[in-house]
């Protein structure tokens, strides 16, 4: 074991990540950053080819250098398991032997439940080029290997340390689907809300001349209806909807907005807030902005 490794070290709260014999550096600090983005921290070597501590491996880490600072090296890989108490073994192929073999969701699952039960876990990653001995596979506990297409099976080391961790943190979370965001909670809008929006869209309609024939009218009015209400619009989409019809509606090239205050315009605020007549000196006529969500 080399002088990297720290005897004071706390014990974590995930399993250990073990690569052995890792050839690049730059595959070493993905590693790490598939680790940190889950919530794991414990890294382990066998004898990396390139030596240790390595530059690259931090760049490639992506400012997850607690992974990298706490990272432990070992000459053997009977030296790297000798603390721990259970141990899966990564492989993409079918190995001679009586190991159980767990899928990533299981496997998961199952290092949770020991680590809460206070025992020692990892996860054995082989190299690049091809993986792990039988021998080292015989070190460890269980086998675990991932639902790839058989005839394309070789996983990047980064690649199957994300999946493992990303298994390991979806086991701890009370529902499995639950995410560390949401989308904004919005006020469903009311009927007279959507009711007002078809009013504002069949004026502004009619007055382009889109219902023609005429006698077609109904019709063409309840197929924009159906489709308006299928999407369940909240209250502020409705508002940006209302928004858009109105710039569509009052404003055009020849009148645009901010130039003046169309006529239009005017009397649609006036019949929504029941406000002064047309002629009233306090409507804005010119350089007034609207209400183009009303």
């Amino acid at each position: 074991m080399s002088s990297s490794e720290n005897s004071n070290v706390k014990s974590p709260a995930g399993p250990a990540i073990i690569l052995v014999e890792p050839q690049l550096g730059e595959n070493i600090g993905m590693v790490a950053r598939a680790m940190a983005n889950f919530g794991l921290s414990e890294l382990r070597l066998v004898n990396p080819r390139d030596g240790w501590p390595s530059e690259k491996a931090r760049a490639a880490a992506s400012r997850a250098d607690h992974v990298i600072d706490a990272t432990r090296v070992f000459d053997d890989l009977a030296s790297a398991v000798a603390d721990l108490n259970f141990i899966f073994a990564t492989t993409a192929r079918e190995r001679d032997g009586f190991k159980p073999v767990r899928g990533p969701v299981e496997a998961g699952r199952a290092l949770r439940a020991r680590t809460q039960a206070g025992q020692r876990t990892g996860i054995l990653f082989g190299r690049e080029r091809f993986g792990l001995y039988n021998d080292e596979v015989g070190l460890a506990d269980e086998i675990v290997t991932f639902p790839v297409d058989p005839g394309f099976s070789s996983l990047n080391i980064a690649q199957a340390v994300l999946l493992m961790s990303y298994e390991w943190m979806k086991s701890g979370l009370e529902d499995e689907t639950k995410t560390n965001f949401s989308s904004p909670e919005m006020q469903p809008a009311t009927k007279e809300q959507l009711h007002g929006l078809f009013a504002h869209l069949e004026a502004a309609l009619e007055a382009r001349g889109y219902f023609r024939p005429a006698p077609k009218k109904p019709k063409m009015v309840d197929n924009l209806r159906a489709v308006l209400t299928r999407a369940g619009f909240a209250e502020p989409e409705l508002k940006v909807l209302r928004g858009v019809v109105a710039s569509l509606d009052y404003f055009s090239p020849k009148e645009p907005r901010g130039a003046g205050y169309p006529e239009r315009k005017a009397k649609a605020d006036r019949d929504s807030h029941k406000a002064a007549p047309a002629d009233d000196e306090d409507v804005p006529r010119q350089g007034g902005k609207g209400t183009d969500n009303d």
